[in-house]
């Protein structure tokens, strides 16, 4: 089977915005291709963090993966296997300085911070370099594919670049050219401002916890903004159509398509929608929430589980550094 490499910042609670975008294709594509994903640590550092909470949201992604079907076999912690960060200073001297200097997420994350800090914002060179760190994430198991949604194409591009570097450089076509692998996933959007994206950075009022209270979850899908008076005549606004879109997300498709029916009737109660929706996400929620429980409840197993599959995934990345070191004149490690 071909290999596909994923990973995830610990960034605390999954929304569902995550999970329908990325982590519901993480538990699809384990059936037919060989996957690794990862709980990527080293790269929540980039940011202003506290150390408690790093460790703490850390072990939370990867219990709440699991609890959505990720395989404990297919998992890895990104800190656990720090030959990352070895890969990262080789591939480095094969990456050019304009490269990263043209990634539009650092200069989006830049100016984050100093939205939120002023001018004399400290902006790390964790920040600027982390490209590179994916660029290793991905080639150091010799990834395949990579799914990625059309704003990530710009880091796989260099991936692919750095592989094709490398290997002109050191003589041989050792590290794959992974591809983009595209899946048909729901941009769900923010239910108090549904021209944004779901986020976690906007605030508590913008997204929805994949594991969250049901009556938590009915409420907030109770005040989402359906219509704010401005959608042109003959469309349908954008809080209404990102209610429908987690609706059919969610796969209840008879009462998408019923209320669907009375939207073109022009008969929709938003009462009725937001009700349909709830429900859907309820439904969506409660198993894995009770997997979360049950997960949580046998803690000291499940962490050892992670730490053990880590320890294997670390050998895969172990074999890929002594053949790099090989590659390009390094001593062999005993």
């Amino acid at each position: 089977m071909k290999n596909v490499l994923s990973a995830i910042q610990p960034t605390g609670d999954l929304h569902i915005g995550n999970y329908f975008g990325a982590v519901q294709n993480w538990v699809r594509l384990q059936e037919n291709y060989n996957c690794v994903y990862g709980v990527v640590d080293y790269h929540s550092m980039t940011m202003p963090y506290k150390a408690a909470s790093l460790l703490e949201n850390t072990w939370k992604m990867t219990f709440q993966l699991l609890a959505c079907g990720v395989k404990a076999e297919n998992m890895f912690i990104q800190s656990l296997v720090p030959e990352h960060a070895e890969l990262t200073w080789i591939l480095s001297t094969v990456t050019s300085y304009g490269e990263l200097a043209r990634m539009t997420q650092f200069k989006d994350k830049s100016k984050q911070l100093e939205d939120n800090e002023g001018k004399e914002a400290f902006v790390g060179a964790g920040l600027f370099f982390y490209p590179v760190l994916q660029a290793a994430d991905i080639l150091i198991y010799h990834a395949d594919y990579v799914p990625v949604g059309k704003d990530q194409e710009q880091h796989l591009e260099l991936s692919r670049n750095i592989a094709q570097r490398f290997n002109h450089q050191f003589g041989k076509e050792y590290f794959r050219h992974p591809e983009p692998l595209y899946t048909e996933t729901p941009k769900i959007l923010s239910p108090a401002d549904p021209t944004r994206k779901m986020s976690k950075s906007l605030g508590e009022k913008h997204y929805i916890n994949l594991l969250g209270d049901a009556d938590r979850v009915r409420k907030q899908i109770k005040s989402a903004v359906t219509d704010t008076g401005d959608t042109p005549a003959g469309q349908m606004s954008a809080g209404v159509q990102n209610l429908f879109e987690i609706l059919r997300a969610c796969k209840h498709m008879d009462a998408y398509d019923s209320l669907m029916a009375d939207y073109s009737a022009g008969a929709l109660k938003y009462s009725a929608l937001k009700e349909g929706v709830a429900d859907a996400l309820v439904d969506l929620i409660n198993p894995m929430r009770e997997n979360y429980e049950a997960l949580l409840a046998d803690k000291r197993r499940v962490r050892d589980s992670i730490k053990d599959s880590s320890a294997a995934v670390r050998q895969r990345a172990q074999q890929t550094l002594r053949e790099v070191r090989e590659l390009v004149g390094l001593p062999a490690v005993k």
